[in-house]
């Protein structure tokens, strides 16, 4: 890996930190995506200058005690920070199902299939903040079909991982160390 990734990975987390902020002053529209089951609401779409072709949006995902989403998979890269509440996830190439709580975050890499995402509570409800970059235009949820999907490809899925791994060690690190010269071997 490059110094360059890792600059492009600091980027995105700082972009994500500008949008997060936006949200928490309040910079909500309330327009609903088609394409979502539970209720999505837009909070911003911006091309990104620097990253020509991409576009970064962010919605909140608001689930019923109860609620969830039907497996489906996104365009592009996903980071998700729980508002409120707790949700259980379980990603095809981060690992088994576990439970976020309000502050917690993860990330869903490009090609990956969110299998499980909903509430983890019967009697409260529960909020996320997701940011996607994405191309421009591109449809950012599809939803699966009632017939399985192929089996991943294991290799790829393996270094997926490796990557989501990788980036949360990154995250976690303050500040980033100069000696870092990328993600895993």
């Amino acid at each position: 890996m490059s110094a360059s990734f890792a600059k492009t990975q600091q980027r995105a987390a700082g972009i994500v930190l500008l949008v997060v902020g936006t949200l928490l002053a309040g910079a909500t529209s309330g327009a609903k995506t088609p394409e979502a089951d539970d209720d999505v609401k837009l909070v911003r779409t911006e091309k990104l200058a620097n990253a020509p072709g991409q576009t970064l949006t962010v919605v909140t995902v608001n689930y019923a005690p109860g609620g969830n989403s039907r497996g489906h998979h996104h365009a592009g890269r996903v980071f998700a920070y729980v508002l409120s509440g707790a949700i259980r996830s379980e990603n095809s190439a981060t690992g088994p199902v576990k439970v976020y709580k309000a502050g917690e975050s993860f990330f869903e890499p490009p090609g990956s299939k969110h299998l499980i995402s909903e509430n983890a509570s019967a009697t409260e409800p529960a909020s996320l903040l997701a940011v996607f970059i994405a191309d421009d235009g591109a449809q950012l949820t599809t939803f699966d079909s009632a017939r399985s999907a192929p089996p991943a490809d294991k290799d790829l899925a393996k270094q997926i991982r490796d990557r989501a791994t990788w980036w949360a060690r990154l995250q976690s690190r303050t500040p980033p160390s100069s000696t870092n010269k990328g993600g895993p071997a």
